[in-house]
């Protein structure tokens, strides 16, 4: 039984003080159903990504305040958690309850409020998603913990500042295309290399912002998906994986096992090559972190992934466009809706409807989400409506 998409919805991402948790879930719910064509009595449960809302905004029991501000009221509903993969999460957890015949419809919603807190709160509330007996006790941030992958990348691979720099500046070029983005403003090289140093060799142009936002999609099953959608779009599959939470423990710095192997899954349980892919949304917390997701995801060798994109191969008219929305870098990162705005822009490309963003013949899309550090990952393949 195929799992298909019928309904799509996301708020504008950035920093909105005028805008609660509850506004920004329900504008983005609202959003799907009217797209979905679906009234909310036809929802049968409903998985919400939020990664810590308790410490960004006092909320915890989310699942309930979801289903009732969102019309759902009565439905199953579950937070889903996982870090930064919270909202690929979600959408494993809804294609998986369809799969397996439980439910028909099922909404998977990811929602974050991130900036009603000061830099520092959130900062700690982040630093949850790290080892905190090992990392983040001894005052390691994310910053930290990707400029030691980083470095190790750079030593072992050649790995340079300035290919870190062009995945940023890619990012925004297509983010700047993008109604929904927190920054639609492109940036040169030579801006990143001379931004603020953060934790070297990641400089504050390199890093990913704190975010406000929701994001929202709607499966269904095949044949809900057939009589409800024209020409719906289908999820494939959807895989994940774990590694070690703490870098000391990891194999290698320079690989996500977790990636490797939620997308060597993935690729088996669909029947496709990472060469079939025609476009991804990858996790670009920081720039070293989409070098690593296309290397990991097989879009290149390892250690391939700085001069795939000097290359120009990520690009937006290259062989493998890469975070055509402008990543969580241009697009913004509301942690618990990350996951889920990838799938968005995934059904927006595969509808033909991504505007100016459009990447050409669009057949079959991924998305990449990944928990903390890298020691969780979602891989998530889409399908066009008339592919196999």
């Amino acid at each position: 039984m195929k799992v298909g998409v019928i309904g799509v919805g996301m708020t504008d991402f950035g920093e909105f003080w005028d805008k609660s948790y509850r506004n920004l879930i329900v504008e983005a719910g609202t959003l799907a159903i009217k797209d979905a064509g679906i009234e909310g009595k036809d929802v049968d449960a409903a998985y919400v990504g939020s990664m810590t809302p308790g410490l960004f905004i006092g909320q915890e029991h989310v699942g309930a305040l979801v289903a009732d501000y969102v019309g759902l009221r009565g439905i199953p509903a579950t937070r889903v958690e996982g870090a930064c993969a919270s909202g690929g999460l979600a959408i494993n957890a809804a294609y998986n309850s369809i799969k397996s015949g439980e439910y028909d419809i099922v909404v998977a919603a990811g929602v974050e409020k991130m900036t009603d807190v000061s830099t520092g709160r959130a900062t700690v509330a982040l630093a949850g998603a790290a080892d905190q007996e090992w990392e983040a006790f001894h005052g390691v941030t994310f910053p930290g913990l990707y400029a030691l992958m980083a470095r190790r990348h750079m030593k072992e691979y050649g790995t340079t500042e300035e290919q870190m720099a062009m995945v940023a500046v890619k990012n925004h070029e297509n983010g700047a295309l993008n109604p929904h983005a927190q920054y639609r403003s492109t940036i040169t090289v030579k801006q990143v290399m001379e931004s603020i140093p953060v934790a070297d060799p990641l400089k504050i142009l390199d890093c990913s912002p704190i975010t406000d936002g929701a994001a929202v999609v709607i499966l269904a099953s095949e044949e809900k998906a057939k009589k409800l959608c024209e020409n719906p779009v289908w999820l494939k599959t959807s895989a994940c994986a774990t590694d070690a939470l703490a870098l000391h423990d990891r194999e290698s710095l320079c690989k996500t096992e977790a990636a490797i192997r939620a997308g060597r899954t993935a690729f088996k349980k669909s029947g496709l090559t990472p060469d079939d892919i025609d476009f991804a949304e990858v996790h670009d917390c920081f720039t070293i972190a989409e070098i690593m997701a296309i290397e990991s995801l097989g879009f290149c060798p390892i250690g391939k992934g700085g001069k795939f994109t000097e290359d120009g191969e990520t690009k937006l008219n290259g062989s493998k466009p890469v975070n055509t929305s402008g990543g969580l870098k241009s697009k913004g990162h509301p942690v618990g809706a990350t996951g889920i705005a990838q799938a968005c822009e995934a059904v927006l490309q595969l509808r033909g409807e991504a505007g100016k963003r459009q990447v050409k013949d669009a057949k079959y899309g991924l998305t990449h989400n990944v928990g903390g550090s890298g020691a969780t990952c979602v891989v998530n393949i889409f399908a066009g409506g008339d592919v196999e």
